[in-house]
């Protein structure tokens, strides 16, 4: 199987579970009352999983973290932020409409990313066509919650 395709696939799934994560979070931190107390739980249960991957894979790779720039950390925050987020507005909100303005914020985000070539990402130029495509998909988003 073409490596592409690998990706392709294994994204597709993580996109999957992005809305499921969501809603069984939100039930979560409806069930606890506390929508932090969910988000604990979930990232115990994250730090569970990614532990034993480590493990199986070989946790060598851990011992270059002390040198490691201080800045990439940041993104255990954004992540944070996105299930707390998440966790807190959708039983207000709606899944569908929470998950909907989190692609809005993906599409600008990977737009400024790409075109930029920030955090080490390969340089993609917003092109004409690039942008028309992403005013498409943000379009396309918009209309499935319209309905």
């Amino acid at each position: 199987m073409p490596a592409s395709l690998v990706y392709a696939l294994t994204m597709l799934a993580a996109g999957v579970g992005i809305p499921v994560l969501a809603a069984l979070n939100a039930a979560l931190g409806q069930r606890l009352g506390s929508p932090f107390a969910a988000g604990v739980v979930l990232f115990v249960v994250a730090l569970l999983a990614a532990a034993v991957v480590v493990l199986l894979t070989g946790p060598a790779p851990l011992a270059r973290l002390p040198g490691t720039p201080r800045h990439l950390f940041l993104a255990g925050l954004f992540v944070a932020f996105y299930v707390l987020s998440i966790t807190s507005v959708a039983p207000h909100f709606g899944v569908g409409n929470a998950v909907f303005f989190v692609l809005l914020g993906q599409l600008f985000s990977t737009v400024l990313i790409d075109h930029f070539g920030l955090f080490g990402a390969p340089v993609t130029p917003l092109s004409a066509w690039r942008a028309a495509g992403i005013g498409l998909m943000a379009a396309g988003i918009w209309m499935t919650q319209m309905g």
